[in-house]
């Protein structure tokens, strides 16, 4: 590829053993990395709270949605919260873990913006008033986060269950 330059973490990484590597992003991914999954995080995130209204701006079938939902609830991304007693009806808030997905799914929306449309449909403004660019930087240091910035330090991958 062009551009592409090696750094210690890449060149550890590429020189791992082959297999399939215990990661947390994949992790992640089987909980959240699911078009609708997220679509419907992003609503969370923009308030809509609402079934229905869910539905009605992510395009996502109800069945779908349901199922969705249910994964992201049985995984503590959201959680429900009754709001009418009859009929039964309830909410979806973001849990702590839903909250700290906000910085991920801003750079997703950022690199959509760059990368996946002509003209992006939403323009976010800080509320410094400048349009919103976000960056991923080191909460010690704030230097910038990239391959070259990065070392590898592989822990003990602990058995699960």
């Amino acid at each position: 590829m062009s551009g592409e330059v090696t750094s210690p973490l890449t060149s550890a990484m590429a020189d791992m053993p082959v297999g399939v590597r215990p990661c947390s992003m994949a992790a992640a991914l089987e909980i959240v990395g699911e078009r609708w999954s997220l679509l419907a995080l992003r609503e969370l995130a923009y308030g809509v709270h609402r079934f229905g209204k869910i539905a009605d701006y992510t395009g996502a079938s109800r069945d779908i949605l349901t199922d969705r939902l249910r994964k992201l609830e049985a995984a503590a991304v959201i959680e429900r919260r009754q709001y009418c007693e009859h009929p039964p009806r309830f909410e979806y808030h973001l849990t702590q873990a839903g909250r700290e997905l906000f910085p991920a799914m801003i750079s997703l929306l950022q690199w959509g913006d760059k990368w996946a449309v002509d003209h992006p449909a939403l323009a976010l403004r800080h509320e410094c008033g400048q349009p919103l660019s976000a960056e991923v930087a080191c909460r010690h240091c704030a230097g910038q986060i990239t391959p070259h910035s990065l070392s590898l330090e592989p822990r003990e991958v602990r058995p699960e269950g």
